[in-house]
Protein backbone atom coordinates (compact mmCIF):
# COMPACT_ATOMS: atom_id res chain seq x y z
CA UNK A 1 0.00 0.00 0.00
CA UNK A 2 1.47 3.28 -1.18
CA UNK A 3 1.65 6.01 1.87
CA UNK A 4 1.51 10.09 0.50
CA UNK A 5 4.33 11.62 1.25
CA UNK A 6 3.95 14.72 3.37
CA UNK A 7 6.65 16.54 1.14
CA UNK A 8 6.22 18.99 -2.38
CA UNK A 9 8.05 17.61 -5.26
CA UNK A 10 10.14 20.06 -7.70
CA UNK A 11 9.68 19.43 -11.45
CA UNK A 12 12.48 17.30 -12.67
CA UNK A 13 14.02 19.66 -15.10
CA UNK A 14 16.66 22.29 -14.82
CA UNK A 15 16.14 25.85 -13.93
CA UNK A 16 14.32 28.21 -16.25
CA UNK A 17 16.93 30.71 -17.47
CA UNK A 18 17.13 34.08 -16.31
CA UNK A 19 14.81 35.73 -19.00
CA UNK A 20 12.21 33.23 -18.63
CA UNK A 21 12.10 33.51 -14.80
CA UNK A 22 11.57 37.58 -14.91
CA UNK A 23 8.67 36.67 -17.81
CA UNK A 24 6.86 34.13 -15.27
CA UNK A 25 7.11 35.85 -12.16
CA UNK A 26 3.52 35.91 -11.17
CA UNK A 27 3.06 32.46 -12.24
CA UNK A 28 2.65 30.18 -8.96
CA UNK A 29 4.55 26.94 -9.58
CA UNK A 30 1.68 23.84 -9.19
CA UNK A 31 1.94 21.99 -6.91
CA UNK A 32 1.40 18.07 -7.27
CA UNK A 33 0.84 15.13 -4.52
CA UNK A 34 3.00 12.40 -4.76
CA UNK A 35 3.01 8.98 -3.38
CA UNK A 36 6.66 8.06 -1.21
CA UNK A 37 8.06 4.72 -3.08
CA UNK A 38 11.84 4.31 -3.24
CA UNK A 39 12.02 3.35 -6.47
CA UNK A 40 10.44 6.76 -7.42
CA UNK A 41 12.69 8.43 -5.22
CA UNK A 42 15.57 7.19 -6.54
CA UNK A 43 14.67 7.99 -9.89
CA UNK A 44 14.15 10.82 -9.56
CA UNK A 45 17.67 11.37 -7.46
CA UNK A 46 19.11 9.60 -10.51
CA UNK A 47 18.01 12.52 -13.11
CA UNK A 48 18.46 14.93 -10.85
CA UNK A 49 21.94 14.11 -10.31
CA UNK A 50 22.20 14.76 -14.18
CA UNK A 51 20.79 18.12 -13.59
CA UNK A 52 24.00 20.20 -13.33
CA UNK A 53 23.10 21.82 -10.44
CA UNK A 54 24.47 21.19 -6.79
CA UNK A 55 21.34 22.92 -4.88
CA UNK A 56 18.89 20.85 -6.67
CA UNK A 57 21.32 17.73 -5.79
CA UNK A 58 20.97 18.82 -2.55
CA UNK A 59 17.47 19.41 -2.46
CA UNK A 60 16.85 15.64 -3.68
CA UNK A 61 18.88 14.45 -0.88
CA UNK A 62 17.20 16.44 2.02
CA UNK A 63 13.99 14.92 0.27
CA UNK A 64 14.75 11.16 0.49
CA UNK A 65 16.11 12.04 4.30
CA UNK A 66 12.29 13.65 4.98
CA UNK A 67 10.66 11.05 3.32
CA UNK A 68 12.63 8.31 4.89
CA UNK A 69 10.17 7.71 7.74
CA UNK A 70 7.27 6.97 5.70
CA UNK A 71 9.48 4.42 3.04
CA UNK A 72 8.78 0.62 3.74
CA UNK A 73 11.72 -0.83 5.62
CA UNK A 74 11.87 -4.10 3.28
CA UNK A 75 11.93 -2.01 -0.04
CA UNK A 76 14.73 0.52 1.65
CA UNK A 77 17.18 -1.61 2.81
CA UNK A 78 16.46 -3.92 -0.14
CA UNK A 79 18.05 -0.97 -2.39
CA UNK A 80 20.45 0.23 0.06
CA UNK A 81 22.16 -3.49 -0.35
CA UNK A 82 21.90 -3.87 -4.02
CA UNK A 83 22.80 -0.36 -4.91
CA UNK A 84 26.53 -0.63 -5.95
CA UNK A 85 26.77 3.23 -7.29
CA UNK A 86 28.53 5.54 -4.29
CA UNK A 87 26.71 8.49 -4.46
CA UNK A 88 23.25 6.73 -4.33
CA UNK A 89 24.32 4.18 -2.03
CA UNK A 90 25.35 7.00 0.64
CA UNK A 91 21.79 8.61 -0.30
CA UNK A 92 20.06 5.53 0.82
CA UNK A 93 22.51 5.01 3.63
CA UNK A 94 21.59 8.71 4.64
CA UNK A 95 17.81 7.64 4.59
CA UNK A 96 18.44 4.75 6.73
CA UNK A 97 20.00 6.63 9.16
CA UNK A 98 17.44 9.52 9.28
CA UNK A 99 14.93 6.54 9.94
CA UNK A 100 17.42 5.18 13.47
CA UNK A 101 17.81 9.11 14.24
CA UNK A 102 13.59 9.59 14.21
CA UNK A 103 13.00 6.26 16.21
CA UNK A 104 11.59 4.36 13.08
CA UNK A 105 13.84 2.04 12.48
CA UNK A 106 16.48 1.33 15.37
CA UNK A 107 18.35 -1.10 13.87
CA UNK A 108 18.93 0.86 10.56
CA UNK A 109 22.18 2.63 11.69
CA UNK A 110 23.56 -1.14 11.98
CA UNK A 111 22.61 -2.13 8.64
CA UNK A 112 24.51 0.71 7.89
CA UNK A 113 27.50 0.28 9.95
CA UNK A 114 28.00 -3.28 8.69
CA UNK A 115 27.99 -2.44 5.35
CA UNK A 116 30.89 0.49 5.79
CA UNK A 117 32.72 -2.31 7.31
CA UNK A 118 32.13 -5.38 4.77
CA UNK A 119 30.99 -3.45 1.68
CA UNK A 120 34.42 -5.23 -1.18
CA UNK A 121 33.96 -1.40 -2.63
CA UNK A 122 36.52 1.30 -1.10
CA UNK A 123 34.16 3.86 -2.50
CA UNK A 124 30.52 2.57 -1.43
CA UNK A 125 32.30 2.17 2.44
CA UNK A 126 33.41 6.07 2.07
CA UNK A 127 30.32 7.08 0.67
CA UNK A 128 28.38 4.72 3.47
CA UNK A 129 30.16 6.26 6.29
CA UNK A 130 29.86 9.96 5.00
CA UNK A 131 25.87 9.29 5.47
CA UNK A 132 26.76 8.90 8.64
CA UNK A 133 28.55 12.29 9.08
CA UNK A 134 27.15 14.93 11.78
CA UNK A 135 24.66 12.20 13.03
CA UNK A 136 24.38 10.10 16.63
CA UNK A 137 26.05 7.34 14.96
CA UNK A 138 29.21 7.65 17.37
CA UNK A 139 26.30 6.81 19.99
CA UNK A 140 24.72 4.05 18.42
CA UNK A 141 27.74 2.01 16.40
CA UNK A 142 30.26 0.41 19.43
CA UNK A 143 33.33 0.09 17.85
CA UNK A 144 32.95 0.96 13.94
CA UNK A 145 35.26 4.08 14.16
CA UNK A 146 37.86 2.06 15.97
CA UNK A 147 37.80 -0.64 13.22
CA UNK A 148 36.99 2.01 9.96
CA UNK A 149 40.40 4.05 10.87
CA UNK A 150 42.46 0.57 10.45
CA UNK A 151 40.59 -0.22 6.89
CA UNK A 152 43.03 -0.88 4.21
CA UNK A 153 41.88 1.98 1.81
CA UNK A 154 43.40 5.64 2.78
CA UNK A 155 40.57 7.17 1.48
CA UNK A 156 37.98 5.44 4.10
CA UNK A 157 40.41 6.15 6.89
CA UNK A 158 40.27 9.79 6.09
CA UNK A 159 36.19 9.64 5.85
CA UNK A 160 36.60 7.97 9.16
CA UNK A 161 38.51 10.57 10.48
CA UNK A 162 36.40 13.37 9.56
CA UNK A 163 33.13 11.77 10.83
CA UNK A 164 35.26 11.95 14.33
CA UNK A 165 36.27 15.58 14.00
CA UNK A 166 32.84 16.37 12.50
CA UNK A 167 30.61 14.57 15.31
CA UNK A 168 32.51 16.03 17.97
CA UNK A 169 32.32 19.76 16.88
CA UNK A 170 29.24 19.86 15.27
CA UNK A 171 26.49 17.19 17.04
CA UNK A 172 28.13 17.63 20.44
CA UNK A 173 29.96 21.15 20.49
CA UNK A 174 33.20 19.49 21.97
CA UNK A 175 31.57 19.00 25.53
CA UNK A 176 30.50 15.61 25.32
CA UNK A 177 33.26 13.29 26.66
CA UNK A 178 32.21 9.98 25.49
CA UNK A 179 32.19 11.22 22.40
CA UNK A 180 35.49 12.73 22.29
CA UNK A 181 36.69 9.29 24.26
CA UNK A 182 35.46 7.68 20.82
CA UNK A 183 37.46 9.30 18.52
CA UNK A 184 40.83 8.99 21.04
CA UNK A 185 40.67 5.72 21.05
CA UNK A 186 40.03 5.54 17.37
CA UNK A 187 43.02 7.93 17.17
CA UNK A 188 45.31 5.30 18.65
CA UNK A 189 44.13 2.52 17.16
CA UNK A 190 44.50 4.05 13.60
CA UNK A 191 48.02 2.60 12.52
CA UNK A 192 47.96 5.46 9.93
CA UNK A 193 50.27 8.33 11.40
CA UNK A 194 48.09 10.68 8.82
CA UNK A 195 44.39 9.66 10.52
CA UNK A 196 46.16 10.04 13.89
CA UNK A 197 47.78 13.34 13.89
CA UNK A 198 44.75 14.85 11.91
CA UNK A 199 42.25 13.19 14.91
CA UNK A 200 44.03 14.96 17.34
CA UNK A 201 45.10 18.08 16.04
CA UNK A 202 41.40 19.06 15.48
CA UNK A 203 39.35 17.23 19.18
CA UNK A 204 38.53 19.31 21.64
CA UNK A 205 39.85 17.40 24.89
CA UNK A 206 38.53 19.24 27.91
CA UNK A 207 36.12 16.72 28.40
CA UNK A 208 38.07 13.69 28.32
CA UNK A 209 38.86 10.65 30.66
CA UNK A 210 41.74 9.82 32.74
CA UNK A 211 41.57 6.83 30.05
CA UNK A 212 42.08 8.74 26.89
CA UNK A 213 44.63 11.08 28.33
CA UNK A 214 46.50 8.26 29.60
CA UNK A 215 46.22 6.77 25.75
CA UNK A 216 47.01 10.11 24.43
CA UNK A 217 50.14 10.54 26.20
CA UNK A 218 51.26 6.61 25.22
CA UNK A 219 51.63 8.68 21.77
CA UNK A 220 54.14 10.95 23.13
CA UNK A 221 56.88 8.31 22.40
CA UNK A 222 55.20 7.54 18.52
CA UNK A 223 58.02 7.41 16.30
CA UNK A 224 56.40 10.07 14.08
CA UNK A 225 56.84 13.76 14.74
CA UNK A 226 53.47 14.80 13.48
CA UNK A 227 52.15 11.94 15.90
CA UNK A 228 53.95 13.12 19.22
CA UNK A 229 52.94 17.00 17.81
CA UNK A 230 49.15 16.30 17.73
CA UNK A 231 49.62 14.42 20.96
CA UNK A 232 51.08 17.04 22.91
CA UNK A 233 48.68 19.62 21.36
CA UNK A 234 45.87 17.19 22.63
CA UNK A 235 47.47 17.21 26.18
CA UNK A 236 47.56 20.80 26.24
CA UNK A 237 43.30 20.93 26.64
CA UNK A 238 42.93 18.09 28.72
CA UNK A 239 40.32 18.37 32.00
CA UNK A 240 41.93 20.30 35.41
CA UNK A 241 41.87 16.26 36.68
CA UNK A 242 44.53 15.55 34.25
CA UNK A 243 46.43 18.55 33.89
CA UNK A 244 49.32 17.82 36.21
CA UNK A 245 50.00 14.60 34.81
CA UNK A 246 50.07 15.98 31.15
CA UNK A 247 52.23 18.73 32.47
CA UNK A 248 54.92 16.54 34.14
CA UNK A 249 55.01 14.33 30.78
CA UNK A 250 55.58 17.38 28.79
CA UNK A 251 57.99 18.74 30.46
CA UNK A 252 60.22 15.56 30.40
CA UNK A 253 59.35 15.22 26.76
CA UNK A 254 61.29 18.31 26.48
CA UNK A 255 64.38 17.33 27.65
CA UNK A 256 64.50 14.23 24.93
CA UNK A 257 62.79 15.54 22.17
CA UNK A 258 64.81 16.32 18.88
CA UNK A 259 62.04 17.73 17.04
CA UNK A 260 62.04 21.76 16.37
CA UNK A 261 57.91 22.11 15.20
CA UNK A 262 57.10 19.34 18.10
CA UNK A 263 59.11 21.42 20.82
CA UNK A 264 57.44 24.24 19.98
CA UNK A 265 54.39 22.54 20.30
CA UNK A 266 55.29 21.85 23.46
CA UNK A 267 56.06 25.03 24.79
CA UNK A 268 52.45 26.47 23.44
CA UNK A 269 50.71 23.21 25.68
CA UNK A 270 53.32 23.71 28.86
CA UNK A 271 51.80 27.68 28.67
CA UNK A 272 48.33 26.26 27.80
CA UNK A 273 47.86 24.15 30.84
CA UNK A 274 49.55 26.56 33.20
CA UNK A 275 48.57 30.28 31.95
CA UNK A 276 50.96 32.66 34.01
CA UNK A 277 52.16 29.46 36.73
CA UNK A 278 53.91 28.21 33.50
CA UNK A 279 56.52 31.08 33.12
CA UNK A 280 58.94 29.39 35.43
CA UNK A 281 58.69 26.40 33.55
CA UNK A 282 58.94 27.66 30.31
CA UNK A 283 61.94 29.98 31.52
CA UNK A 284 64.01 26.50 32.34
CA UNK A 285 62.73 25.29 28.79
CA UNK A 286 64.12 28.33 27.25
CA UNK A 287 68.06 27.47 28.20
CA UNK A 288 67.58 24.07 26.78
CA UNK A 289 67.37 25.32 22.76
CA UNK A 290 68.70 28.62 21.50
CA UNK A 291 66.40 28.04 18.27
CA UNK A 292 63.10 28.67 20.56
CA UNK A 293 64.33 31.04 22.58
CA UNK A 294 62.29 33.69 20.64
CA UNK A 295 58.90 31.15 20.89
CA UNK A 296 59.73 30.76 24.73
CA UNK A 297 60.15 34.88 25.11
CA UNK A 298 56.94 35.87 23.28
CA UNK A 299 54.77 33.04 25.47
CA UNK A 300 56.29 34.21 28.94
CA UNK A 301 55.72 37.61 27.75
CA UNK A 302 52.03 37.14 26.77
CA UNK A 303 51.32 34.73 30.01
CA UNK A 304 52.37 37.83 32.11
CA UNK A 305 49.58 39.85 31.36
CA UNK A 306 47.04 37.95 33.57
CA UNK A 307 44.82 37.09 30.83
CA UNK A 308 42.42 34.30 31.76
CA UNK A 309 40.84 33.32 28.66
CA UNK A 310 43.28 31.09 26.11
CA UNK A 311 41.87 32.07 23.69
CA UNK A 312 42.74 35.88 24.18
CA UNK A 313 46.32 34.84 25.15
CA UNK A 314 46.71 32.93 21.72
CA UNK A 315 45.70 36.17 20.31
CA UNK A 316 47.81 38.25 21.93
CA UNK A 317 50.78 36.20 21.01
CA UNK A 318 49.52 36.21 17.10
CA UNK A 319 49.53 40.25 17.57
CA UNK A 320 53.01 40.38 19.11
CA UNK A 321 54.75 38.07 16.84
CA UNK A 322 53.18 40.39 13.97
CA UNK A 323 54.02 43.51 15.25
CA UNK A 324 57.05 45.19 13.32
Amino acid sequence: MKRLCLLLTLPLFPLLSTHAHAASTDAQPALRASTCSVRGLMDDIRRGLGSGSPSYQRYLRTLLREAAVTLPDAELRDAFARETDPVMAEHLAAALVARAEREADTQAMDVVAQRALHDADPSVRAATLRAMRRTSALERTGDLYERMVRDESPQVRQEAATNLIEDNAHVYAGQYGPAADTAVTAAVASTDPAVTARILDNLSTEKISAESADRITSLLRSDDASVRKAAVNALGGVPAEQMQGARESLLAMYREETDEGVRKALLQSVAQLGFEGAIPDLQRLRAMDPRLAQEADAWIQVLGMGLQEWSLLLREKQRLQQAP
